[in-house]
This record gives C-alpha cells, sequence and structure tokens, in this order.
C-alpha cells in the first residue's frame, strides 16, 4: 500500500530525516510517535506529497504500486487530491464556507459533479453524526463537531489512504476518544488505511501497529 525506502530530508544543514524505511498494508491503522522535533510530521508531509524528500540515489516513495517519485508538481496534486486525505489538528476548515461546502471542496478541485458531490457530502456528514450541522459555519460548531467536519472533507474523494496529524490534539478528552472510535469505524466501513502522528498514547496503543521515531529515523 505504502512504501517508502531510504527517506531523507534536510533543512539547511539539520537533518530531519536520515534514511527511514515504512511498509504500510492497505487497510491498517499505523500510529507514528516520539517525541518533538523527531522528523515525524516531516515524514507524514512526505507521505502526502506536501513535501519532497532529498533526492538520493535509491530513495523510493510509492502508493498503491505507483512511484511517486518521478511526477511533476502538476502530477503530484492530481494525485493528492484523488488518493490522499488530511486530517489535521487545527481543523483548517474555511470560515467564510458551511460545514458541507468545506468537505465538498476536494471533490470540487477534482472537477466532480456538484450534484453527486453535495449528495456524498451530505451522507457522510450523516454518518459522522454531524449532518444537522451541515448549513453551518466552523465559527458555529464544537471543536469535536469541526474535527468531523474535517473528517468528511478528507473523506469525500474515497483516499486510498488518510494522514493524520495531532488529529486529537486540539479536543477534549471526551470527543478525542470519539475521534479516535471514529477512525477504526470507518476503517471498517470504508476501507480506508490510517497514519496518524500522535502523542496522545490512548490512539497510539489502539492502532494497529505503534512506531517510535527519535532522531529522525523510525527505532
Amino acid at each position: 500500500m505504502i512504501v517508502c525506502n531510504n527517506i531523507h530530508k534536510h533543512y539547511g544543514d539539520v537533518a530531519v530525516l536520515k534514511g527511514v524505511d515504512l511498509h504500510i498494508k492497505k487497510g491498517e491503522i499505523v500510529a507514528i510517535v516520539g517525541p518533538s522535533g523527531a522528523g515525524k510530521t516531516t515524514l507524514l508531509q512526505i507521505l502526502g506529497t506536501l513535501d519532497k524528500p532529498a533526492e538520493t540515489n535509491d530513495f523510493e516513495l510509492s502508493l498503491n504500486n505507483k512511484s511517486l517519485k518521478n511526477l511533476t508538481d502538476k502530477e503530484l496534486s492530481s494525485y493528492r487530491n484523488a488518493h490522499i486525505g488530511f486530517i489535521f489538528q487545527f481543523h483548517q476548515l474555511l470560515p467564510e464556507f458551511t460545514a458541507l461546502e468545506n468537505v465538498c471542496i476536494p471533490a470540487f478541485i477534482g472537477k466532480k459533479s456538484k450534484k453527486e458531490t453535495e449528495q456524498k457530502a451530505k451522507e457522510i456528514l450523516n454518518f459522522l453524526e454531524v449532518g444537522h450541522r451541515m448549513d453551518h459555519k466552523p465559527s458555529e460548531l464544537s471543536g469535536g463537531e469541526q474535527q468531523r467536519v474535517a473528517v468528511a472533507r478528507a473523506l469525500i474523494n474515497n483516499p486510498s489512504v488518510i494522514l493524520a496529524d495531532e488529529p486529537s490534539g486540539n479536543l477534549d478528552s471526551a470527543a478525542a476518544k470519539n475521534l479516535h472510535e471514529l477512525f477504526f469505524q470507518l476503517r471498517d466501513k470504508f476501507g480506508q488505511t490510517f497514519v496518524l502522528v500522535t502523542h496522545n498514547e490512548e490512539l497510539a496503543e489502539m492502532a494497529d501497529r505503534k512506531l517510535t521515531m527519535k532522531d529522525g529515523v523510525i527505532i
């Protein structure tokens, strides 16, 4: 499903990733833990094609048996929109749009039908138990509701993998627990693969695998 070999990343003279190897199977929920500065978020951004690794001779990055290393920026953008969903700690919802409109945006970028997209968005929001809030703007939603809308947005294009960076870091304990359980429901219903960067030990222990990063490598 996801294969990355010998992934390096430098920012100036600082080596952030020092040869990461990672293989993730379809349908797995994998948690990546470790201290701040270990390289977790940088690795997640590279897996999501938001950043590029150093071009060493023998690095590899592939998703669903498709190598991503030689794609142009335009090709990467198109592939990312179709195959990768993102969930961020601070939601990143656009404040001027309703919950429904926020969810639809990735599909509209992918030039999908407005009618079909809105119908699918409503179905996902109802499944996530926030359908009754779809006409509300983010400022009118609770933190937990905003995060569920962000999850719906990540799901709208039926991506192969969901990448989540501290998804429950901005939620209270009850909302965080609900979100953690939701990931497993989504995996069982939609078959997505999840890669989660988290400091939440409860979420990490629930995952199929917990990987620990330290000093730019997985230990």
